[in-house]
């Protein structure tokens, strides 16, 4: 009888030193003095964070006149870029939550990551609705609370009411569960910390952690809570600001295919641009044994995934316009494909629909290099669909007399780049003090990888 045996898979961890190892590999990064490749890092995205502040700063004593906004095209990159970061945040959810409670190994390493990731990415989109409220400083005026302004109060029929509430309740949700996930490693960096600020800074964040059996125990069942909670989320959230386009008349928005459609492309650009910041992590970091060939392999193939359903929904629009005999929507997708802004369109089909295909390829799925970049095109494509779906359904309406271009302003580029520079401005300090990735759930890991192995 012929014996059958199969290739064991790429490993989750590298070069394994033992617990003590893992350890010391993860914690003194947080211990340590920074290597170069971080200082750089910081002080690029520093920057761009300066000049968005001083964008903001500027547009806020101004108003939005300084933006490239006109009466026809009433929404554009700040709309566009609140979508965006919002959808780049899903990624993290469904590794921390969904994988969680599917019991998916390969999420050990690149969770607390993703978490952070989600947390900054929320704060990075709460930015551009507040600045075109044109009122930042009456922003509470969104919240329900007992007022002294009449019968003034929310609409609550409103989509743009509903993204108050879900993105503050993602934010609240997502938050918790990432400091959540850190209290055991915060409570080994009290255990290692020497006496001074450093350990007592500890000591309150891991709130009395003492890694006894029944800590442990209500430990694992909050973050099943947490998960159960935020599982949801990664649907409701995108699906609640796609209501912000279908819930209107205008061609192109009104459709039933958005709230799918957004939350898939939502994970698209969240696990593209998790690859993106974890490919950067595991070098500047020196996480190459814990962050593996194995882990972005693994992310690539849900690229796959979510980018076959992105380039169905393209060709689904398109289908239904056609359809549907309304020669408005036909023109607003007509207009997309060969109008003025058609470069944009193209760009968005040729990052979203074709690049994702690479993949399929495992040399090119195992080549980091390969990876990031494609990652990045992923990341441009998803921001030009947001692009596309908002400004090129507004600047030609119904009436041919009321039809305007759309430029962006240098403030609103300011702006957008001072958002990434708040990203990974956060993110690198993240790194820095904080671990980066879960020492407890890694050597997990290794004792179920040595179980199937005896």
């Amino acid at each position: 009888m012929a014996e059958h045996t199969s290739k064991l898979r790429i490993p989750l961890i590298t070069k394994f030193r033992g617990y003590k190892g893992i350890s010391d590999d993860i914690l003194n990064s947080v211990e340590g003095k920074p290597n170069i490749g971080w200082y750089l890092a910081f002080m690029v995205a520093a920057s761009a964070l300066v000049v968005g502040f001083a964008a903001v700063t500027y547009q806020i004593l101004n108003g939005i006149g300084t933006w490239g906004l006109n009466k026809t095209v009433g929404w554009a990159w700040d709309i566009t870029n609140f979508v965006f970061w919002v959808g780049i945040g899903h990624a993290g959810t469904l590794i921390s939550a969904i994988l969680l409670l599917f019991r998916q190994k390969w999420r050990t390493s690149i969770n607390r990551s993703a978490e952070a990731m989600t947390v900054f990415a929320v704060m990075c989109a709460g930015i551009f609705p507040i600045i075109h409220m044109g009122r930042p400083w009456l922003a509470h005026w969104m919240f329900p609370f007992p007022n002294m302004r009449g019968d003034l109060w929310v609409n609550f029929r409103s989509p743009l009411l509903w993204d108050v509430f879900a993105i503050g309740t993602y934010f609240i949700v997502s938050a918790v569960f990432w400091y959540v996930g850190m209290i055991p490693d915060l409570a080994s960096l009290r255990d290692r910390a020497k006496k001074g600020i450093r350990k007592k800074f500890f000591e309150i964040l891991s709130w009395g952690w003492n890694g006894s059996h029944r800590t442990w125990h209500r430990y694992e069942v909050l973050c099943l809570i947490l998960a159960g909670l935020a599982t949801p989320l990664v649907v409701s959230v995108h699906t609640i600001v796609s209501f912000d386009f279908a819930t209107s008349v205008i061609p192109g928005w009104h459709t039933t295919i958005f709230p799918p459609y957004f939350v898939c492309g939502a994970v698209f650009s969240g696990f593209a641009m998790v690859l993106t910041l974890l490919i950067i992590t595991r070098k500047v970091m020196n996480f190459e044994n814990y962050i593996t060939i194995a882990h972005i392999e693994a992310m690539c193939k849900v690229l796959i995934v979510t980018g076959m359903i992105v380039s169905l929904a393209y060709g689904t629009e398109f289908f239904i316009a056609w359809y549907s005999g309304n020669p408005y929507e036909q023109y607003a997708f007509i207009n997309r494909a060969t109008g003025p802004f058609a470069w944009a369109y193209w760009t968005m089909v040729t990052c979203n629909v074709i690049s994702p295909h690479f993949f399929w390829f495992k040399k090119i799925r195992t080549n980091v290099v390969a990876v990031f970049i494609l990652s990045i095109v992923v990341n441009i494509g998803m921001w030009f669909e947001r692009f596309v779906i908002i400004v090129t359904s507004l600047h030609r309406d119904y009436l041919p007399s009321s039809w305007a271009m759309y430029s962006p302003t240098k403030i609103e580029i300011m702006t957008f780049i001072g958002s990434f520079g708040l990203f990974f401005t956060l993110f690198l300090l993240f790194i820095r003090f904080f671990p980066a990735i879960n020492v407890a759930e890694v050597k997990s890991v290794l004792k179920y990888a040595r179980k199937s192995h005896e």
